[in-house]
């Protein structure tokens, strides 16, 4: 029953032969989301019928099987944006690209990683490049997105801010905010800091604005110190915080290593925490369940998003049913 050559099958016709709607077809292709053990059957069989080319990694999710690689080859690359060639050190940067790394593999792609100044690069080349089938971009600014070449739009997304022509990809950092600044203030601090992200960054305001407007709603000051994404400026906030605001009672910071430099700094002082002042973070990267005390922080999971930004380059049938805003989570500790 399958096509003709010349004749492309959709997702709707592989839908409509399996009785199932769009959407669980996708998700079933995807193995992104929820469905049946029935759905991925009849989807499968629907599939295999027609002749549609299943996502390798929904077959082994769907029946339990090994995915095998695709013979389509080619490479996704991974251009990390920031200031110097150390921002490629994040361990985020780490963990995205291994997620992007093991989604690739299903479909036979390799992984490269480029590092984007800020003052802005020609993407010309991956246009041209042999084997480029997508790019990911992160830490995405403007500039960047309005000097994308016209021969690579299509074939980027962007894990931050988009447009209409980048897809976005990216964590609610405003509302992971709310969470921790509610927590924190609900637990009865009232005198709450933040550590901010470098403002470099468009994804830190959102993050910086809701931590305002909490604090604001609650009749309080907010009390904001310059920071970016390293322990170092975390240990220099927490300095500040306490030369200018002494009766501050929690901290949030803008990411767990930040949080990590702020707890160092009070430890050294004979600040107790959580006794006299609760600190947080943002990330919940390995390293804060290990922390003395351990660090209170709200999920970013960075992993699912890398991989669903990657899958929609190499799939990009599913594209529209994959999950381009993800939500934190709170994960308390002794911190906070």
């Amino acid at each position: 029953m399958s096509r003709s050559g010349h004749e492309r099958v959709r997702l709707d016709d592989v839908a409509r032969l399996a009785g199932v709607s769009r959407s669980t077809a996708s998700r079933v292709l995807s193995g992104a989301g929820e469905f049946s053990a029935a759905a991925a059957s009849a989807v499968l069989e629907a599939s295999r019928r027609l002749g549609y080319q299943v996502d390798p990694t929904a077959r082994a999710l769907a029946t339990g099987t090994p995915a095998l690689p695709d013979a389509q080859g080619g490479r996704l690359v991974v251009c990390v944006i920031g200031p110097t060639r150390a921002v490629l050190d994040d361990p985020y940067v780490g963990r995205a690209v291994a997620a992007v790394a093991e989604t690739a593999q299903d479909f036979g792609a390799g992984v490269s990683l480029e590092w984007l100044p800020l003052g802005g690069r020609d993407l010309g080349f991956l246009a041209t490049a042999p084997g480029v089938r997508g790019v990911l971009l992160f830490n995405t600014v403007e500039s960047v997105l309005a000097g994308l070449p016209r021969e690579v739009l299509g074939r980027v997304v962007s894990v931050g801010i988009g447009n209409p022509h980048v897809p976005r990809f990216s964590i609610d950092t405003a509302g992971a905010a709310e969470l921790m600044v509610t927590h924190l203030l609900g637990s009865g601090r009232r005198e709450v800091a933040m550590v901010t992200g470098p403002p470099w960054l468009p994804c830190v305001e959102p993050q910086t604005q809701r931590y305002v407007d909490v604090v604001a709603a609650a009749g309080l000051e907010p009390r904001l110190v310059p920071g970016d994404f390293t322990s170092a400026a975390g240990a220099a906030g927490a300095l500040e915080v306490l030369r200018r605001w002494p009766s501050t009672d929690a901290v949030f910071a803008t990411c767990d290593a930040t949080a990590l430099g702020v707890l160092s700094v009070l430890r050294r002082r004979g600040v107790r925490v959580p006794d006299d002042v609760a600190v947080a973070g943002f990330d919940d990267i390995p390293f804060a369940a290990q922390s003395a005390p351990t660090l209170t922080t709200a999920t970013h999971p960075v992993a699912r998003i890398a991989a669903s930004a990657a899958l929609s380059l190499l799939e990009p049938a599913v594209a529209d049913s994959l999950p381009h805003l993800f939500g934190s989570e709170l994960v308390l500790r002794e911190s906070a």
